[in-house]
């Protein structure tokens, strides 16, 4: 056996070699683990994982490369990758790059050949933890003292935000959106230019009033990393802009707009991050499979008097996953109806925004 080159060290002191794959480089980030069997591509160029350090409960990695068409951002900002196995010799036609070579690219460190269920069971009964990857011969308690100094970043969305707006039109369009960035996925900007919307996308610090001036017929509220509280500015947006067009929220715009309407969020144990969680339609009954990336949630308890209404809630733990304010013309939900990757149960999403835009249009 190769001798080991790599190794993590969690906070609560587990130490775990392995080997490295993507940039060699030393990196302190939050530890969260993902239970998705496919779409790693899609996780390593989600925004919202700025600053984390993914498990992947799968065990083989890398099977298919990577992808040009198929990132959720132009450039990853994920803190580094840990998988049981790594595969260095895809098999797809369509690859036009190793993981590896892109991790590389944009500097993101990878480990391999640990643990990864026994990491999984330590987040999930212990809690998220900051992690440390290093050089194997890293004496540990060195190690375990830089990850234990290390404070989680507020700035997140700041950094992963545009800095100027950008477009992205479509022919014969019949609605104008903007879409206020906070680390904006891709996929729901193609999901809006698919339902005939132009979108403009914006930085996250772009004011009401700048918004307005830009004639839109409905705001959208992205996803994003971090904790919704640190992102004032768009809060501030949504209680100056609600009842005056249609807004709709995913992710930590869902957390934002429930945060301006009154409601509380909190930081979870551990998360939700997969492509196969269960979260019922309140209105209809129906049981949708969802798509989910976040570690802070809404506080169901707190919409109590607030104008929002819960609309959707998760089967394994009861969190609150989507409200609405019909009287302010607004909705969002915590999980991920553009679906990159997984499940398209909720679609759907995407025509209610649009119908709400034609009823403000008539």
């Amino acid at each position: 056996m190769k001798p080991f080159n790599k190794k993590i060290v969690l906070e609560n002191g587990s130490e775990f070699y392995g080997y490295a794959f993507g940039a060699d480089k030393e990196a302190v980030n939050e530890l969260v683990f993902n239970t998705s069997m496919a779409g790693y591509q899609e996780i390593i160029s989600d925004p919202s994982y700025t600053d984390q350090m993914v498990c992947m409960t799968y065990p083989l990695i890398g099977n298919y490369g990577i992808t040009d068409e198929d990132f959720e951002t132009r450039v990853p900002t994920m803190g580094g990758l840990i998988v049981r196995e790594y595969n260095d010799l895809p098999s797809n036609f369509r690859y036009t790059k190793t993981l590896s070579e892109v991790l590389d690219e944009y500097d993101i460190p990878g480990i391999s050949g640990v643990d990864t269920r026994k990491i999984t069971r330590i987040i999930r009964d212990e809690g998220s933890q900051k992690v440390l990857i290093t050089d194997a011969s890293t004496p540990y308690e060195e190690a375990l003292k830089r990850v234990r100094e290390y404070a989680i970043p507020t700035d997140m969305v700041s950094r992963v935000s545009c800095k100027k707006r950008w477009y992205s039109r479509t022919p014969n369009h019949k609605y104008d959106v903007v879409a206020v960035d906070c680390g904006i996925k891709l996929n729901i900007v193609r999901k809006l230019n698919e339902k005939g919307c132009n979108v403009t996308v914006v930085p996250f610090n772009t004011t009401a009033e700048e918004i307005l001036n830009m004639n839109p017929d409905g705001l959208f509220l992205s996803n994003g990393p971090g904790n919704p509280e640190d992102v004032q500015p768009v809060i501030n947006v949504v209680k100056e802009l609600k009842g005056k067009l249609p807004i709709f929220g995913i992710c930590l715009g869902h957390q934002m707009i429930s945060l301006a309407l009154g409601a509380k969020t909190f930081k979870m144990k551990f998360g939700h991050r997969g492509g196969n969680h269960p979260v019922m339609n309140m209105e209809t009954g129906k049981i949708e499979i969802t798509s989910q990336n976040h570690s802070y949630a809404v506080d169901a308890a707190s919409l109590a008097g607030t104008e929002l209404t819960l609309t959707h809630k998760n089967l394994l733990d009861d969190t609150a996953e989507g409200v609405e304010s019909a009287e302010n013309k607004l909705f969002s939900v915590q999980y991920h109806p553009e679906s990159a990757p997984g499940p398209q149960d909720s679609a759907y999403l995407f025509d209610k925004f649009i119908s709400l835009m034609e009823k403000e249009a008539e």
